[in-house]
């Protein structure tokens, strides 16, 4: 590309400061690499920090949103004030050992009896056999009734109070908050830090289950805040993470270099 004059423009998650001895004889490379592009993208705004403390001009580092749905035509039907019987957790994505579902059944169970929810864990994948014998110890009330899409996922979302992811990955939180639900997801590489708030939701530590367990005790205390916070995390997907915003950020990344 520099051969043809062409502007080059990077995109990743960011540059986080490395640990142990090496780091100092690491971060020079890191910068050189990073030197080479005339524009970088983040997908977060701590990656976009990053960035900038690597040395990167602060003027050419870009925000775009982690975003994979579009943004949201209508809002969704209000939800009752109260819940209708017991509490409904949601989760909803392939079902891999990284996804810690075990980590959810064990925070469920860790509830008082009153207030133990509804499980719902939407999807397949080669730890389902796996999950469903734990449940069946732990918390015999999850439910696996494998993977939904179109209408029928529809309608876990519309009966769920909170969406729970306690493992990596998982879309599916944005398509959660556009059906305006609170969410509750475990803390990664930063890309779910813009979308995840203190006002639509919690991020809870990779793997710990009594913090799991604490914030699901404090969320389902409260319905009215968490009727709050879900008339909240819609709005942050209409507004600001989808992907519509995400080309808006590409476009301006790309016309910001392509004019230097």
């Amino acid at each position: 590309m520099r051969a043809r004059r062409r502007p080059v423009l990077g995109w990743g998650l960011g540059a986080p400061q490395g640990k142990g001895a090496l780091e100092a004889l690491r971060r020079p490379g890191r910068a050189r690499f990073l030197s080479h592009f005339d524009g970088m993208v983040a997908y977060s705004q701590r990656g976009a920090e990053e960035y900038r403390r690597m040395g990167f001009p602060a003027g050419r580092v870009f925000v775009a949103p982690n975003a994979a749905a579009s943004r949201p035509a209508q809002p969704p039907e209000p939800r009752l004030p109260s819940f209708a019987g017991r509490p409904v957790v949601l989760f909803v994505g392939r079902l891999q050992t990284r996804k810690r579902i075990d980590n959810l059944l064990y925070a469920c169970a860790a509830m008082p009896p009153e207030l133990q929810p509804d499980l719902w864990v939407v999807g397949d994948g080669p730890a389902m056999a796996d999950f469903q014998d734990i449940a069946r110890q732990v918390y015999p009330r999850a439910q696996f009734p494998g993977a939904k899409h179109g209408t029928e996922l529809e309608t876990y979302f519309s009966v769920a109070d909170l969406f729970v992811l306690p493992g990596t990955g998982g879309l599916a939180v944005q398509e959660a908050m556009a059906h305006g639900l609170p969410v509750v997801v475990a803390e990664g590489d930063g890309t779910q830090d813009d979308l995840v708030r203190p006002e639509n939701g919690w991020r809870v530590p990779p793997g710990d289950r009594a913090a799991l367990a604490e914030i699901l005790l404090e969320s389902l205390s409260d319905v009215t805040r968490l009727r709050r916070m879900g008339r909240a995390s819609f709005r942050i997907v209409a507004e600001d993470a989808n992907i519509e915003r995400m080309v808006d950020v590409f476009l301006q990344a790309i016309e910001a270099v392509s004019s230097q």
